[in-house]
């Protein structure tokens, strides 16, 4: 810890490592401006007059105001309240066979459906499209570049690359031409709610059972919040036959 002094309040001396623990409570979305100076040295100011305000009130004698005991009261409820389900959820832990155990029972979940890689150009005439499929057939242009010149998707810019989709991440139209073609084959133009799409399949791939190792951060994550919230459940179940008055 940096015992570095960088302000006296009142005389007392105010730490780097004051500092420093002041800045990790911040909010998360503020968390990435901290290495910029200018915010930084805002967050002193504030930590600063927070001391300041503080001494102000104890100068006044708010500490013996009937308000600041029950907002302590609440403070010191809550904190120990915290401490206490830390406690609890100690001893919940995921071993390596319940992790295992679950990834054999409900493989289905790990299973990725059939997908197809592919590019389109979306327009909104037909007869324009079926114009630029003969310039693409023809060679007069690749489909990439008819893609870039042509198409009104966001994805122009890539050549019409829409990459890897598996079935229900397109509309139904789109979704059934594109796994039905062969790779290297352009259908179109399939007819959608967005307008008239040529459809430039270049792979497919068949279901596949993802690893239990790119699985098993995500399911040992679900399993501990599913035993801590069991966990927590029981405590308070156990609590209330202490505590709770009938």
């Amino acid at each position: 810890m940096n015992q570095e002094v960088i302000a006296v309040v009142a005389g007392k001396e105010i730490t780097q490592a004051e500092f420093d623990a002041f800045l990790q409570g911040l909010p998360r979305e503020q968390q990435a401006y901290i290495s910029n100076p200018q915010f930084k040295k805002q967050c002193l100011e504030q930590f600063l007059a927070l001391h300041m305000f503080a001494e102000l009130g104890a100068d006044e004698k708010l500490e013996e105001t009937e308000e600041f005991q029950t907002i302590m009261e609440s403070a010191k409820r809550d904190i120990l309240a915290q401490l206490a389900i830390r406690e609890t959820m100690k001893s919940v832990t995921v071993s390596e066979e319940e992790i295992k155990a679950y990834y054999e029972q409900n493989k289905q979940q790990f299973v990725k459906g059939p997908s197809v890689r592919a590019k389109h150009i979306l327009m909104e005439v037909e007869e324009k499209c079926k114009e630029v499929l003969e310039m693409i057939r023809s060679g007069a242009k690749t489909f990439e570049d008819a893609a870039k010149e042509h198409s009104t998707c966001p994805s122009s810019a890539k050549g019409g690359d829409l990459g890897e989709f598996t079935r229900g991440q397109m509309v139904k139209e789109f979704e059934n031409a594109a796994f039905d073609a062969e790779i290297g084959d352009i259908v179109g133009p399939v007819k959608t709610q967005f307008g008239y799409h040529l459809i430039k399949v270049e792979a497919k791939n068949d279901a596949q059972e993802t690893p239990l190792e790119n699985v098993k951060d995500n399911i040992q994550t679900q399993l501990l919040r599913q035993k801590q919230t069991e966990a927590y459940e029981k405590k308070v179940e156990e609590l209330k036959e202490k505590y709770l008055q009938k």
